[in-house]
C-alpha cells in the first residue's frame, strides 16, 4: 500500500516511532535537568566564584554557559520535551504522523528526523509563505 493512499500509520509503524520518541525524550530530559542545575547552581555566592577552578574550563577548551544562556537553552529544551510528549499522545490516539493542515501522512523520513513534526514540508512552506504558523 502506497503511503499516499494510507490514512494513518499502522500500529507496528507507530510502535517504531514510539521507540524513537521515548529515546529522544529520555535524552532531552537528561539535558534539561543538567541545564536546570547550571541555572540553579551556577553563579551562586559560594567559593566556586573565587576558586581558580574557572581556569580549567578555558584550559579544557570547553565553553562555559552563562546562567542566562543556560536558562534559554533549558526553556527550549522544555518546549522540545512538551512537543515529544504531545507526539506520544498522538501515537496513543493513532493520529501521529498526520499533517494538521493537509491531512496527508508526513513521510517517515521526516518523522525519523523530526519525530514531533505535525506538518508536512509542503504544509510548512505553505504556512511560511502565508505568514501563518
Amino acid at each position: 500500500m502506497a503511503e499516499e493512499l494510507k490514512t494513518r500509520y499502522s500500529d507496528e509503524e507507530l510502535a517504531e516511532f514510539r521507540v524513537i520518541i521515548e529515546d529522544m525524550l529520555k535524552k532531552a530530559k537528561d539535558e534539561y535537568n543538567t541545564l536546570r542545575k547550571v541555572v540553579m547552581h551556577g553563579g551562586g555566592n559560594d567559593i566556586e566564584d573565587t576558586s581558580p577552578s574557572f581556569k580549567t574550563v578555558e584550559d579544557d577548551g570547553a565553553n562555559q554557559l552563562t546562567k542566562e544562556e543556560a536558562s534559554q537553552l533549558a526553556q527550549r529544551q522544555y518546549k522540545f520535551i512538551q512537543n515529544l510528549e504531545a507526539a506520544l499522545v498522538r501515537i496513543e490516539n493513532k493520529t501521529y504522523g498526520i499533517c494538521r493542515v493537509t491531512g496527508k501522512l508526513i513521510p517517515k523520513e521526516r518523522l525519523r528526523l523530526v519525530p514531533h513534526a505535525t506538518l508536512t514540508v509542503e504544509a510548512k512552506e505553505m504556512l511560511a509563505k502565508s505568514g501563518k504558523n
